[in-house]
């Protein structure tokens, strides 16, 4: 009887194990950012999990992410995912976790771990858009300004032509009529000219020689 009941005591107590092992709390990892977790873009991180167990599977997730998980059994107490040329969108909040074996459940995940990712000059990436917006204003803006000036430009040239035209052009003969006004008419017709004034005092004199002659004669 009692031989009996053993067995079936030692099984009851191995399911027993067994289910507790499956449903146990595991320890919580902890998580690392080699070689530091402010990166340069187009570079490359690594992410080291560690926990208190080997021969476990690890986990790493992204928080802004819910879609993003990578795994990795290492049959040590880490694991390291890296990660290449990052870029602005990479950048967030990582953890990770773990599970054994016969665990069905993961463990608690680490500490949320903040991933920076900056550009060349230290400072933090901004989004590919607003950096395509400002580039395609600028260009705008630029090929706008090149454009008002060239149309000034043109403009002073016009202008500098249009000025300088009756100067350029050869003088043709042209006939110049006969002055309009009658005051001019009549002072040239009651003035003669300095030739016939001359005859006139000639012929004065002549008369003038004449009479005083006549007498004596």
């Amino acid at each position: 009887m009692v031989s009996k009941i053993l067995p079936l005591l030692c099984l009851g107590l191995c399911l027993g194990y067994e289910d507790e092992k499956k449903h146990e709390k595991l320890p919580k990892p902890q998580l690392h950012a080699l070689p530091s977790s402010e990166i340069k873009r187009h570079s490359s991180v690594t992410f080291r999990c560690q926990s208190e167990v080997q021969n476990v599977t690890f986990m790493l997730g992204k928080l802004q992410d819910s879609g993003y998980r990578r795994e990795q059994n290492t049959g040590r107490q880490d694991a390291e995912f890296l990660l290449v040329n990052l870029d602005s969108e990479d950048a967030g909040q990582y953890f990770c976790a773990y599970r054994t074996t016969v665990s069905q459940e993961w463990s608690e995940e680490s500490d949320h771990l903040q991933l920076t990712v900056t550009d060349d000059r230290g400072g933090r990436g901004p989004p590919p858009a607003k950096t395509d917006t400002k580039a395609i204003f600028v260009a705008a803006f630029s090929c706008l300004s090149l454009l008002l000036l060239f149309f000034a430009i043109f403009f002073i040239y016009r202008c500098s032509q249009d000025g300088s035209a009756p100067e350029e052009s050869p003088q043709s003969p042209v006939l110049t009529p006969k002055s309009s006004d009658p005051t001019r008419e009549r002072f040239s017709l009651s003035e003669p000219s300095i030739p016939s004034r001359r005859l006139q005092v000639y012929a004065s004199w002549k008369g003038y020689q004449n009479r005083m002659k006549t007498p004596w004669e």
